[in-house]
Formats: C-alpha cells, structure tokens, sequence
C-alpha cells in the first residue's frame, strides 16, 4: 500500500502524518501512546496534571512497549497566585449541592498549588528527550525551546488565531499546532479573549499556512481519513486527532466516557469553564448547564479544576456522567471503538481513499 509522508513526518520520525492529542486528565496511558506509535502515527502523553515522578514513569512505560517516537504536553500558562479560602465562598457554594448529591462532605477551600510545577515538568522533559513536545495555553521561553531542540527533541507550540501563529513561530518551533473552534479539551488562546478565537479548523489551518513559514498540524473535529486528507489539501503536514481515540480500548478515559461519545450527536458538545476554570469543549451534561445557566462563580483555572476533582471522581465511581467532564470535539459522532494500532491502520486507507478519490475527479 502507499503511505502518505510529508517533510514533518521525516522531521518528527514518524511513518505516517497522523498524530494523537495528548489528553490530560486520563485518556492517554502508556499503552495508547504505544499503540499509537507503534502503527507508524505519534502517540502522546498530555501531562498537564501528572508529578514528575509519574512522568518518568509512564515515558519508561512506552520505552519498554516500542523503541518508535512520542511526544509529551504540558500547559505552560503560569499558574494564579493562591486563593484566599474567603474568596474561594461563592465557587464552593456553587458546587456544594452536587457534593451533597453524590455523598460527599462540603467542599473546602483548594489549596495552592493547584497543579505540578512546570519547571520541574520541564526539566524532566529534557531528561527525558522525547522525539517530541508541544506546550499549550501559553507560550515557552526561547531558551527552553533552543535547549529541548539541541537536545533531540522537536518542539511544536498550539495557535488558535494567526497572532498566535505568528508568534509561536517567531520562537523557533519546528511545527504549530491550529486548534480550530470544532476540537474537544481545552481552548488554547492566550494572546486573546479565547471567545473571540473561534476560528473553524479549515479556516484556521488556511489562514496559518499562508501565514508562517514552518509546518501546520490541523487540530479539531477530524476524526477519520477523509479530515486528515482535508488536512492536508490545506497546507498542513500532519493531523491531530483526539477524540477520535478516546473510545479506543487502550484509553484510560472513563466506561461513561466512551460510551456517551459512541452514542452522542453533533451538537451534544459545548464551551463550558465550570470544570476547570479554562475553556474547553465537552459533552453537555447536567452540570454543565445548570452551572451555565446560573452564571454560577468559580475559581481561576486551574483552581477550579482542583475543586471539582472530588465530585468527578465521585460520579465516575457512582456511574453519574451527570457530574463528569467528557471532553469531546464536535465530530464526536464518528468515534469508533478500536484498537489504538487498528484506528491508526483505517485512518491511513480513509486518508489513501480520500485523496485518490479526488484524483479520479481530475480525469
């Protein structure tokens, strides 16, 4: 069979221009990033929440199943300063019946800090030297990405607007990764209101490529071959594709998780800031929209995220998907429960199929 292959491909060490989003929060395991990789695609840790010890753990995990490339995440915007427990009141009281409901004693007050701390998340990462690593909410420090990139690693930054792009590309990535409006998990922009970058992905990507000179990866709402071949025909080098693999069986993404996406329709999917306290696009549920629809408060992200761990949890073992964050991008419909290597095997023929498709139309 033919292989689709673009300069980025050679670049990151990868077979085919197809890549894993690197989920926080649960989806991407060591045997995901495996699977994904070991197809000939590029599997990927999202490990925005995950100590460095954890980090380590779960790189030698992959390492000891495949000697093929992956990549790691984080999110590098910088943390709130902490948040005194009399101004955490009216976030606590918003969320307290819904501890109640699930059998959980009256939140309390989060506790600075509320995630890992990325210099320590960083300098493991140059320990580490995986073929690969993105950031996402913010930027990096030129020297950061000079010293991943002497050490081996390919450096890619996210952009939801052409400033960003603009800007990522001014501090010497090797790709941009457009995050177009339709992607599932949290909205990327930082240089500006993240409401009012809501670009589609084919427009986003278009405008990004005539934008830049290094290569784009297309982000959002792509979940088969026929979005990867779109992909490409705008100018990308490579797709990123994330809920496309939270169904599969290697994902540690929850039961509720993958079955709710196995069943959803296109507009089950929202905007919400009420788990976490960051934009991010996830299926609806009830507290989702009562949170909404009552303006309720909540803390700066990702203080919120720390606050409505609990109640996830909780729900996650009562079997509630009422109460959980299910992150999901608006193509969610066309998810597929397979194997990771077997979805990254169809995506490929999808991708062969679409383009000679389109070659046949020019006979």
């Amino acid at each position: 069979m033919a292989s689709l292959h673009t300069p980025l491909c050679e670049r990151l060490g990868i077979a085919l221009p197809i890549m894993q989003a690197p989920m926080a929060g649960g989806p991407t395991t060591p045997e995901l990033v495996a699977e994904v990789s070991r197809a000939g695609a590029l599997g990927a840790f999202g490990f925005a929440y995950t100590q460095p010890e954890a980090m380590q753990r779960d790189a030698e995990a992959v390492r000891a199943k495949t000697n093929k490339p992956f990549g790691v995440n984080l999110l590098t915007r910088p943390q709130p300063e902490p948040i005194p427990p009399e101004e955490q009141r009216a976030a606590l009281e918003a969320v307290a019946p819904y501890y109640a409901e699930t059998g959980l004693p009256a939140p309390q007050p989060v506790r600075a800090p509320y995630a890992p701390d990325l210099e320590a998340q960083l300098d493991l990462v140059e320990s580490m030297r995986p073929a690969v690593f993105t950031f996402h909410l913010g930027d990096l420090p030129i020297g950061r990405i000079r010293r991943l990139r002497s050490l081996g690693t390919a450096v890619g930054g996210s952009a939801t607007c052409v400033a960003e792009a603009r800007h990522v590309a001014e501090l010497g990535v090797d790709f941009i990764v457009a995050q177009g409006s339709e992607a599932g998990g949290h909205r990327g922009t930082y240089l500006r209101d993240p409401y009012a970058a809501m670009t589609g992905t084919l427009a986003l990507v278009r405008l990004i490529v005539r934008s830049v000179s290094v290569p784009v990866v297309a982000s959002g709402g792509i979940m088969d071959g026929a979005g990867i071949a779109a992909a490409l025909a705008l100018g990308a080098q490579a797709a990123l594709l994330g809920t496309a693999f939270i169904a599969c069986p290697e994902s540690g993404a929850s039961r509720l998780h993958k079955e709710s996406l196995l069943s959803c329709s296109e507009d089950d999917t929202l905007v919400t800031e009420k788990f976490s306290g960051g934009p991010a696009r996830a299926l609806a549920n009830r507290f989702i929209r009562e949170m909404e629809a009552a303006g309720a408060p909540q803390l700066a992200f990702p203080a919120q995220n720390a606050l409505t761990g609990p109640l996830r949890a909780a729900a996650g073992k009562a079997g509630n998907r009422e109460f959980l964050s299910m992150y999901a991008g608006q193509a969610a419909p066309l998810s597929r429960a397979l194997p990771a290597g077997e979805l990254v095997a169809r995506l490929h023929a999808e991708a062969l199929e679409a383009l000679d498709r389109l070659a046949r139309l020019r006979r």
